[in-house]
């Protein structure tokens, strides 16, 4: 019985050591730690050039284990799948573990204020008060990334204002060099994000125009300035023209131009530039049915395939839209066979409860990487392109971060499990859903009683929280700004372009070519299969659909039917999970139950909200009761219709 984790209690350096500074340091530590798991074996390690410079070999014969790596850091990540082996296991196997994809990063959304954009855990622990903050959290913070084999981590807000502005700069570059050095101990390498106006607002010109040359020596004397100061910087992830950011588009160039000038002044020093797909008309009118938000990244980027330089590599949202609990792929990754690509997906939970509810949500990443985009072939699956598979170089996978300062990280304990399931992911996309989870609640929770319940509410949780929110691929309906909670029409008439357009008798967008031809960016045959309401996937359907309430679906229920009957069902399974949480009360120690439990007493509070205004607003809206004759708040049972009566 207890909480033992390699995860959030063993995030702690091992008893009486210091923060490493070199990888070599690292290893000893944990080698230390390795043997105090299991002392009765014989460990040794040894870097061969005979494997890939991540990879690593654990060779267990009898009472001796050798770990080969093909670095010093493949030769950590072998020692945490030692450790990870041990405590999930009780004993160690042989294996052969290679990285699927080249770049395995965390994208921080950290603020030089010290708060955090869309952050549910505290504060940031990288900055405080214009001030860059280096302390042990620092080292466990990377110890933690480096367990699940996460290689690279953005430190700041992708919306770059104020003194972040100056990370490129004297004011904190001897600074940002020590917590490079802290990170590189543990093999992980920091990046930046560069504000795209830098050259005007901290170089003295009245532009960035990427084609003019004095913006171009700026960025070529700023990154000059940067690897004198820190040699082992990553490289810069920019977000431009979007959502108010500057960019190449306010002097009428494109993203290719605005990417390329900063990649050639990196390219020297073996930096790469991340180029955010997020670009978008912020602007939109509610009244022009023909905008189609989730049309514009493709419409942007599509025309410049092929013109990136090879460090650029474009991060694409894994949907369309904004993470929503469910949306299709973004066609990006069917359109784009000659640039560089990663995927980025959202461990903070803007979109999924908050931290507040427990959503695992790697079953939705799982379903991103195995989608095949038949971009190369009719074989080709998402996690074949992020990870090299075609452009082995140049691509990976991100995960905007859901850390702060709270005591447990995550604020919600079961939170945690998507910052290690997103590492796992990115290091392996083949393992399961399952795998990822039970792994997780055995390096959690001790008792194997506990260790099973943690996993089955890891596993029913994302499909809870889809089944009491919007449905059938619509998203949004939150609360506009903060994005908690239920609101129908929170976005309905706002320039954000997220509408569901429902009526008295239909509700969603049509994207086929007969309405936005958002259908059509697809390759075939996805294309034709979006084009049809018959053969596109229930839980897309209004994604890509405008139907009636009464269209029948593949399940032989009516759509308002199913929107009753899954909000219902949802609530009362999330009663049926937290059950099953008090059933093992005194196998949990009292704080980590304690806060536990006080989220799930928002979760159903909410959950419950969701539930009673979805029902509600649909029910009014139609006139359509429901068959089952649940509670609902219609205004009078006299303006109801009851199907079959």
């Amino acid at each position: 019985m207890g909480y033992e984790s390699i995860w959030l209690k063993r995030a702690a350096l091992p008893e009486g050591a210091t923060a490493p500074k070199t990888i070599a340091e690292t290893i000893a530590q944990e080698l230390t730690a390795l043997q105090n798991l299991r002392d009765d074996m014989i460990w040794a390690y040894l870097v061969t050039d005979a494997l890939p410079e991540e990879g690593y070999d654990i060779v267990v014969n009898d009472r001796k284990a050798d770990i080969l790596g093909g670095s010093a850091v493949g030769v950590l990540y072998g020692i945490y799948d030692a450790q990870r082996q041990l405590i999930v296991n009780g004993t160690v196997v042989s294996v052969s573990e290679r990285p699927a994809c080249p770049l395995r990063m965390l994208n921080h959304w950290d603020n030089a204020d010290g708060s955090i954009e869309r952050g549910y855990s505290g504060r940031s622990f990288f900055f405080d008060d214009g001030k860059l903050l280096i302390d042990d959290r620092t080292s466990f913070y990377a110890r933690l990334c480096a367990s699940v084999g996460i290689n690279a981590t953005v430190i700041n807000n992708v919306n770059v204002r104020g003194d972040a502005t100056w990370l490129i700069t004297d004011r904190y570059l001897e600074r940002v060099r020590e917590m490079a050095d802290r990170f590189a101990a543990y093999g992980i390498r920091l990046y930046l994000c560069v504000n795209y106006a830098a050259s005007i607002e901290i170089g003295g010109l009245g532009t960035s125009d990427p084609l003019e040359p004095a913006v171009a020596e700026f960025w070529k004397a700023a990154v000059a300035k940067v690897y004198a100061k820190v040699p082992s910087l990553g490289g810069f992830l920019v977000k431009a023209d979007s959502e108010g950011r500057p960019g190449p588009h306010t002097y009428g160039r494109t993203q290719a131009d605005g990417a390329n000038m900063l990649a050639r002044a990196l390219a020297p020093y073996g930096g790469t530039l991340i180029w955010r797909c997020f670009v978008y008309n912020c602007a939109q009118d509610w009244r022009d049915t023909t905008i189609d938000r989730a049309c514009a990244a493709y419409d942007y980027f599509h025309p410049l395939d092929g013109m990136f330089e090879e460090n650029v590599v474009l991060q694409v949202k894994n949907g369309p839209l904004d993470f929503q609990v469910d949306e299709p792929v973004s066609p990006l990754f069917c359109g784009m066979t000659k640039t560089n690509l990663m995927l980025e997906v959202q461990a903070a939970q803007e979109y999924t409860g908050q931290q507040k509810h427990v959503c695992f949500l790697v079953p939705m990443w799982k379903d991103v990487l195995r989608f095949r985009t038949y971009a190369y072939s009719e074989h080709d699956r998402v996690e074949d392109i992020i990870s090299g598979t075609h452009r082995r170089g140049a691509c990976g996978f991100a995960a905007v971060a859901n850390t702060g300062n709270d005591e447990n990280w995550t604020g919600s304990d079961f939170a945690a499990a998507n910052w290690y399931g997103f590492g796992r992911l990115a290091w392996k996309p083949q393992l399961s859903a399952e795998e990822i989870a039970a792994e997780w609640a055995g390096l959690t929770f001790e008792d194997s009683t506990v260790r099973n319940v943690v996993t089955k509410v890891l596993l029913a949780s994302y499909g809870i929280y889809q089944s009491y929110t919007a449905p059938l691929g619509i998203g949004w309906m939150c609360n506009p700004n903060h994005h908690y909670g239920p609101n129908v029409d929170g976005y309905e008439y706002d320039r954000w372009g997220t509408y569901h357009r429902a009526s008295c008798k239909a509700i969603g967008v049509d994207r086929t070519t007969k309405g936005t031809g958002f259908s059509a960016q697809y390759s075939e045959p996805l294309a034709k299969l979006y084009e049809n309401p018959e053969t596109t996937p229930m839980k897309h359907l209004l994604f890509f659909h405008r139907l009636p309430y009464t269209y029948v679906l593949p399940n032989g229920k009516t759509l308002i039917q199913h929107i009753y009957d899954t909000h219902f069902e949802g609530v009362e399974e999330l009663r049926s999970l937290v059950e099953n949480v008090v059933a093992v009360q005194g196998m949990i120690p009292e704080k980590e139950y304690t806060r536990i439990m006080e989220r799930f007493g928002m979760q159903l509070s909410s959950a419950k909200e969701w539930r009673d205004r979805i029902n509600t607003y649909f029910c009014r809206m139609s006139g359509i009761g429901d068959a089952k004759r649940r509670k609902i708040y219609a205004v009078s049972e006299e303006d109801l219709v009851y199907p079959g009566e």
